[in-house]
């Protein structure tokens, strides 16, 4: 499987590389976009200027590609607004043949409506069905496969069983079509919201309605000892708010967790592992993509999914993880 990471920043791209990511997704907001609409029409749904979020001048992106042809790690670009004027498909359109002017061929779209236009129009470039799309289930498949998209990133609430399920459905019953790539999220952003459901804003303006605090388990309540036969040993004592993080505040996966499935994950067929990491540190950002790669590095030599979760809870959360788990 490989690493997909997000990337906030043209500044991070040949550190993200050589911490082991094998490509990289970032929004693109043009400034005559964000002049012309604000924050209310987004076209990336992170019309975020306040910090390193996304990509936001033309030039940044000719540097970018002169960076990708150089270590030749792909970067997928994002348009992931639930939907958009009919006059601004014209104008997205035009955007995306002039990134593909310099070299960018691979764009993360969530609005069916963009997709279907696209293809309408000849424009021939690759698609990947966003996480934020919708419901992702084997008729949804059926529907999008005529559409030619290369990759399904599921979202957020899939299981893995209905990853499974859609994964060979399509192998199965659309072997000449173009989705040939599955893509997961493996760490960071777990949000108690369906992407494709939500109508709140990431802007300067206003906080994220996913940054709220809300518990997942009564204060105070403590996580016990896995004892049940064929669960993971070595799981520790938590008290709820006991820091887990190092000096430097990190915790690898503290905000959404799947390292424990990546077994799973990889034998029900998924191809990319999605880290997300658009507007993270970018010191905690690279250790996330170095402790990812180290898990996979685990998985490859562990002879089962027992011994591969025993290693790498030991190596990699030698104080204990953060229990905020995406498959359970």
């Amino acid at each position: 499987m490989k690493i997909t990471a997000g990337l906030g920043s043209v500044d991070d791209y040949i550190r993200y590389v050589k911490a082991g990511a094998d490509e990289l997704f970032c929004g693109y907001v043009p400034f005559s976009w964000a002049e012309k609409y604000g924050m209310v029409m987004a076209l990336n749904r992170r019309e975020v200027l306040s910090y390193n979020v996304q990509i936001g001048s033309y030039s940044e992106l000719e540097i970018l590609s002169e960076m990708v042809r150089r270590y030749q790690k792909p970067v997928h670009l994002t348009f992931n607004s639930l939907y958009y004027l009919p006059e601004q498909y014209a104008e997205i359109t035009g955007i995306i043949q002039k990134c593909r002017r310099i070299g960018f061929e691979s764009y993360i779209i969530a609005d069916p409506a963009l997709l279907v236009y696209l293809r309408e129009h000849g424009i021939d470039c690759e698609v990947h069905l966003s996480g934020d799309l919708g419901t992702v289930n084997t008729a949804m498949t059926d529907v999008f496969a005529k559409l030619t998209p290369k990759r399904i990133i599921f979202q957020r609430k899939n299981t893995i069983a209905e990853m499974q399920e859609v994964i060979r459905h399509i192998r199965t019953e659309h072997k000449a079509q173009t989705i040939t790539e599955f893509e997961a999220f493996a760490l960071n952003e777990m949000c108690q919201f369906s992407g494709a459901f939500c109508n709140s804003l990431h802007c300067d303006e206003m906080g994220y309605l996913c940054r709220v605090p809300y518990w997942k388990r009564p204060v105070g309540k403590k996580i016990p000892e896995p004892s049940v036969k064929g669960t993971v040993p070595g799981e520790i004592m938590v008290e709820e708010g006991e820091d887990l993080c190092d000096e430097s505040g990190y915790l690898c996966g503290e905000s959404g967790c799947g390292l424990c499935a990546l077994k799973q994950l990889s034998n029900a067929g998924i191809t990319h592992l999605k880290l997300v990491g658009r507007g993270n540190y970018a010191d905690f950002m690279e250790r996330d993509i170095r402790n990812l790669r180290w898990a996979l590095d685990i998985l490859d030599t562990a002879k089962s999914d027992t011994e591969y979760r025993r290693k790498m809870k030991t190596e990699l959360f030698p104080k204990g993880c953060g229990h905020l788990c995406y498959y359970r």
